[in-house]
């Protein structure tokens, strides 16, 4: 059983770019992608931040390594992905997790708070799949790109109304991307986390909005962020060989709960 496991979901050999994976949701996806082989490259602002990650990443036998970049800019992302394949030689993977959250009332939102959330957010993600898809589509080899979306962008939800527009977006994007190099063998799939306390969303956990979500989550509990490994792992391996255009929701129930 373990060799069959080992040859559908076994990433040895390949090259995975984390961007967000200082974070906590994406750090978690980059030790599952460490884990079963991959050569790790942490993308973030903060090398302190990754640190702790890398160390952990290395004392489980796993490989990896930090690279800072602005996602925002293109010409960070250019230089990001010469750094890497200077020393990597490769990108097969690519995760775009790199996020920011806010919940300033609607009426009250600020043109400089939406233009930062939909710079990290939408831009950030958008020109990462312009710099990696046009590295992907002329090595002609394929690939696996994952853009973390939200369940905000496939529901309403309220408070967080810069924040849900972005993940729509960025779902939006990923189907088109997917449609357009789908005969590349150049996977584009949308991995949308329900509830998973983290940096980004502490701000907006107060206890009445926690038993809202309660309510509406069948498993009665949040998400912890190493349950989106597996569904990382299927996404970026040959388990998921004709997976694309797909939002793969990890939630634990919140999508199905109606009234």
């Amino acid at each position: 059983m373990s060799d069959y496991l080992n040859s559908l979901f076994s990433l040895s050999g390949k090259t995975a770019v984390v961007i967000g994976g200082t974070g906590e949701l994406c750090g978690a996806m980059a030790e599952g992608l460490a884990a079963a082989g991959a050569e790790v490259v942490l993308v973030g602002r903060s090398e302190e931040k990754a640190k702790a990650r890398l160390e952990k990443i290395e004392a489980a036998g796993g490989t990896a390594y930090f690279e800072s970049c602005e996602v925002d800019q293109k010409e960070k992302l250019e230089g990001l992905l010469k750094n890497v394949l200077d020393r990597s030689g490769k990108v097969d993977i690519v995760v775009n997790g790199a996020g920011t959250n806010s919940a300033t009332p609607f009426l009250e939102i600020p043109e400089d708070e939406f233009d930062w959330i939909f710079k990290v957010n939408m831009k950030g993600v958008f020109l990462a799949c312009q710099v990696f898809g046009d590295y992907l589509v002329k090595r002609n080899e394929g690939g696996s790109m994952i853009n973390v979306g939200s369940m905000s962008g496939v529901i309403p939800l309220s408070r967080v109304f810069t924040y849900s527009a972005t993940k729509a977006a960025v779902h939006n994007l990923s189907a088109n991307l997917a449609r357009e190099w789908a005969p590349l063998n150049i996977r584009v799939n949308t991995l949308v986390p329900g509830f998973f306390p983290a940096e980004q969303n502490k701000k907006v956990l107060t206890p009445e909005r926690v038993d809202q979500i309660m309510g509406h989550t069948p498993m009665k509990r949040f998400g912890e962020a190493k349950e989106l490994i597996g569904a990382t792992l299927l996404l970026a391996s040959d388990a998921g060989s004709f997976m694309t255009g797909t939002e793969t929701i990890v939630d634990g129930g919140y999508a199905c709960m109606t009234i």
